[in-house]
């Protein structure tokens, strides 16, 4: 689904998209996406930040709260640092800032696609946590996460990876697929994840910050320590 408001870049983009092969709506406002959306649901929104009637923000929640498996790319003209990771926080996957070429954003939606659809060959457990790859759901104490799509690859390269300490660019590779690009992107979804499985997620137990490194997922004594002692694992 294409949620953009300028009628040249809808249709150049649903051409585009429709020429490589996809099923694509196209809508002009976030009023009508949220009445499409009510209806089916569709793998990919290419979703416009400032659109009227409903914002593209607003509508970002809203889709993550209802279908958390809707991978989302935010669009928007404002390239500073800040509107990028707000866009993130709002619950994007993914981002490109206008102008884009519809090649870059043919190979976005095609990473998030072949990434959705990668889970392991067997179910994973590691301490309190599961995940079921039939139905690519993560479970903490036996109690099913509500992840995006994102969120879930996170979470399983971290539980592939336990007690290593993970760059923000050996998870930029591995979980986006970028060989380049903004950090900030990691640490607003490590942010957005910890909220899902820390009991305080000020002061994680489990995906815990090395200072200068990246970031290391534990279950073991490590955690119970950092969960006795303030601020320790905790921060970006």
């Amino acid at each position: 689904m294409i949620v953009e408001d300028d009628a040249a870049v809808r249709t150049a983009v649903g051409d585009y998209l429709r020429a490589a092969g996809y099923a694509v709506t196209a809508v002009a406002d976030g009023g009508r996406a949220r009445t499409e959306l009510a209806d089916h649901t569709p793998d990919v929104v290419v979703l416009d930040r400032m659109l009227p009637i409903v914002g593209g923000d607003v509508l970002c929640g809203e889709i993550r709260q209802h279908s958390p498996q809707v991978m989302v790319i935010m669009l928007t003209a404002l390239d500073s640092v800040a509107q990028r990771i707000s866009g993130l926080e709002h619950g994007a996957d993914d981002y490109l800032v206008k102008p884009f070429s519809m090649r870059e954003l043919h190979l976005r939606i095609e990473t998030l696609l072949r990434r959705g659809q990668k889970s392991p060959l067997v179910p994973m457990e590691l301490g309190p946590f599961r995940i079921d790859p039939a139905r690519r759901i993560a479970f903490l104490h036996n109690t099913a996460i509500e992840l995006t799509t994102r969120e879930y690859e996170l979470l399983l390269f971290l539980m592939r990876h336990p007690d290593e300490v993970l760059t923000r660019d050996d998870i930029l590779r591995e979980v986006w697929g970028w060989t380049f690009g903004e950090a900030s992107t990691v640490t607003v979804h490590v942010r957005r994840l910890r909220e899902k499985i820390e009991p305080e997620p000020r002061f994680p137990r489990y995906l815990l910050t090395e200072w200068g490194a990246g970031y290391r997922f534990t279950v073991g004594d490590v955690a119970a320590r950092a969960d006795k002692v303030p601020g320790t694992g905790a921060g970006r």
